[in-house]
């Protein structure tokens, strides 16, 4: 059994440490967003999991990536999620957009996955279409980057 755990957890060790700082940060973020009565607060938590799943050194860039991505998944699927709510051609269209806008600025691919998941949940769940929501996700990725990069400057992992 030991011999099993030392190659799975040979490179990067999950530690209690980690655990229990990134479980804090989730309860921390998803507070803050219910504080500024964000209606889907639960956004804010899961971007806090999404940064400090990253390394120390990582969590500035994937935060400004994720922040990014977000913008630009919520400025796409907010107009197509307008016009075009659940319509799968306009989905694909718009990724595809999407992915050859990023590419030709040569950003990261973690920037493009944050803008096509935002602008899919944002096209294809009824109750998330449109501007509103848009606006909103945005605002709940921002605690959530906000705080996870506070958790990651208060509370190093060692």
């Amino acid at each position: 059994m030991a011999a099993l755990l030392s190659l799975v957890a040979k490179d990067n060790p999950l530690s209690l440490t980690h655990s229990t700082r990134t479980a804090a940060g989730a309860v921390a973020s998803m507070l803050m967003a219910q504080l500024l009565q964000l209606p889907e607060a639960y956004w804010a938590g899961i971007t806090t999991l999404a940064v400090l799943q990253s390394t120390p050194e990582a969590a500035q860039p994937a935060a400004v990536q994720y922040i990014g991505g977000t913008v630009v998944g919520a400025v796409v699927g907010g107009w197509a999620g307008e016009r075009f709510p659940g319509n799968p051609f306009v989905l694909g269209a718009s990724a595809f957009a999407v992915g050859l806008l990023f590419a030709c600025l040569r950003l990261d691919r973690s920037a493009y996955r944050t803008a096509t998941v935002t602008l899919a949940i944002l096209m294809l769940v009824p109750a998330h279409s449109g501007w509103t929501v848009a606006i909103h996700r945005f605002f709940d990725v921002l605690v959530g980057v906000t705080v996870g990069l506070i958790v990651s400057a208060l509370w190093p992992e060692r």
